[in-house]
């Protein structure tokens, strides 16, 4: 089959970062692959994608300019002869269910997030049935996909969308004496939970516990990164860093002692997972595949999201007991490398694209 992959962006982190590793399944079952993005924005997953050997298109259009958008697509689609569109992201969903029903392509949908926006909901639901087939990129969200959108269980199926690297460099025991080191990698939008984090802090500071020196680094860039370095200036938080978007994701997660991840709501969430595959402990929210990754003094510590007193009581559990980073990392990267191996994300890709291929009637 000919597959074009259509994303809304080629923004660093997020639903493109596992693009790589989803269409290698495609290509390994003997599948064509074109990426066709609607918008570069920051472009940094770009490079990732080119690094694949995958064939990217862009669309020179701007991302409020939605009939420009369509028209691009239509024309980048029809050149190509795709057999088979597979949409990630609502945007691209919405234009792809479109223009599948124009020219008869069967299109096959990411859903990436439990928690759609009203008006988001309210177009997948009255377009849901533009979609031959639907995959959740974690249980989660899957289950969440057919409860929302009333899709069947046989035109749903759950692909999470990473997999573990043991051989990924390991973080190092923390030492007595070292100041704490607390990663996070994230694109800096409110949903990520940032501006929670900082109020956090801020209770931390309030609180006069006798921790331990700490610091937090995030890497990422985003919209929202102005709000938040103000909240930062205002509660004093002299403790976190903001130094931006870093390719090296598994180098910056070695050189840490433990990671924290205070999402509003999440699908997956890769790069959380991809700090327990680095054998880091992690503090996060009870959202999306969190709420099961995440457990409370084995894999890390657990908080509401949106609560920035749930986030200070969990980061005062934390901090308390630095001794126990090392051990609880290697539960984490344990279970990560158990429940999610490349074994298995190669078959659930495989027996998902068989279910697809049956149900559209498409072979090689």
């Amino acid at each position: 089959m000919r597959i074009a992959y259509i994303i809304n962006s080629l923004e660093g982190g997020g639903a493109c970062f596992p693009v790589p590793a989803i269409t290698s399944v495609f290509r390994k079952a003997g599948h064509e692959v074109v990426v066709f993005a609607l918008s570069r924005r920051d472009g940094l997953a770009l490079p990732r994608l080119e690094e694949a050997g995958l064939r990217v298109e862009i669309c020179p259009a701007g991302e409020k300019q939605q009939v420009q958008t369509l028209r691009w697509l239509n024309r980048a689609l029809t050149a190509w002869k795709p057999d088979l569109l597979w949409t990630s992201l609502i945007r691209a969903t919405l234009l792809g269910q479109l223009l599948g029903a124009r020219h008869r392509w069967p299109v096959v949908s990411w859903q990436h997030n439990a928690n759609p926006k009203p008006i988001n909901r309210r177009l997948l639901l009255s377009m849901r049935r533009l979609s031959c087939f639907w995959v959740g990129d974690s249980q989660f969200v899957t289950d969440e996909t057919h409860r929302i959108l009333g899709i069947p269980r046989d035109r749903l199926a759950c692909w999470p969308i990473f997999y573990a690297t043991p051989q990924a460099p390991q973080a190092q025991p923390w030492q007595k004496g070292e100041v704490i080191r607390i990663g996070s990698l994230g694109r800096l939008s409110r949903e990520k939970g940032y501006g929670d984090l900082c109020a956090a802090l801020a209770l931390v500071q309030k609180a006069r516990h006798n921790l331990p020196p700490y610091e937090i680094t995030i890497r990422g860039e985003g919209n929202h990164r102005a709000f938040i370095e103000e909240r930062c200036r205002a509660h004093g938080l002299d403790m976190i860093h903001f130094p931006g978007f870093v390719t090296d994701t598994r180098g910056f997660i070695a050189s840490q002692h433990m990671y924290v991840q205070p999402s509003r709501w999440e699908g997956f969430c890769v790069a959380m997972h991809e700090a327990m595959q680095g054998g880091l402990p992690v503090l996060g929210t009870t959202v999306g595949e969190m709420r099961y990754s995440v457990q409370e003094g084995k894999t890390g510590w657990r908080a509401a999201p949106r609560d920035p007193q749930s986030l200070a009581d969990a980061l005062i559990r934390a901090l308390s007991q630095p001794e126990r980073f090392h051990e609880m990392g290697q539960q984490a990267r344990n279970y990560v490398c158990t429940q999610f191996s490349e074994e298995n994300f190669t078959e659930a890709g495989m027996g998902i694209l068989k279910r697809v291929q049956a149900i559209t009637g498409l072979h090689k």
